[in-house]
């Protein structure tokens, strides 16, 4: 069987790759787990296989990335770029760990860093920001880890199970990210090493 995976940004625990119409139907069951959604404000919403598959064929035509386990080749969730701007250099981040086993074991920090590194290095954005409910925790910590920095915040903006709460928003500017498989991979270039040298983190 053809791998439907390539590896664009390689990590130590995980790489990016192309998304894949094929894993629709994975996508759909993960948006429709009510406990997921509830950490990114999607719970209102419903998801069927054929309306995911024409959401991924048109994320393909962006800067999105399929999250990839790197021991196992599994797929664990999604990121990337949204409304990229390259006349002022700025852009949303958005990322998703669908799969609850590989929460809480840096997976998702270290996409985060992948995406930030192909987004500063790559398409030399200078502005990153990322929007995030004040309930997520677990977010909130990621983005900090990766340089994200809190800027603002619009009060009681989500109301969920009778309660209200704030939406975050956070930035990271292109000096404030130091990235490393970019600068690796372009070293290990200019120097002619094997493509099988470009470890990441």
């Amino acid at each position: 069987m053809e791998n439907k995976y390539f590896k664009k940004l390689i990590g130590t625990k995980c790489y990016l790759s192309p998304m894949s119409k094929d894993d629709a139907h994975i996508y759909t069951e993960w948006l429709n787990d009510f406990f997921i959604t509830s950490q990114i404000g999607r719970s209102d919403e419903l998801f069927t296989v054929e309306k995911e598959t024409e959401v991924i064929v048109k994320l393909t035509e962006g800067y999105n990335f399929a999250i990839i386990e790197k021991e196992k080749e599994k797929l664990i969730g999604s990121t990337g770029l949204m409304n990229v701007d390259f006349i002022h250099r700025r852009a949303e981040f958005g990322i998703f760990i669908g799969d609850r086993n590989f929460w809480n074991r840096g997976y998702g920090s270290e996409a985060t860093h992948l995406v930030l590194d192909f987004a500063f290095n790559v398409l030399n954005l200078h502005h990153i920001k990322i929007n995030v409910y004040s309930y997520n925790s677990r977010a909130i910590k990621c983005y900090e880890k990766a340089g994200f920095k809190k800027v603002g915040t619009l009060s009681e903006y989500l109301q969920l199970a009778g309660k209200r709460y704030d939406m975050h928003i956070m930035e990271i500017l292109c000096q404030n990210f130091k990235g490393t498989f970019v600068e690796k991979s372009i070293e290990n270039v200019i120097q002619d090493k094997p493509a099988s040298s470009l470890e990441l983190l």
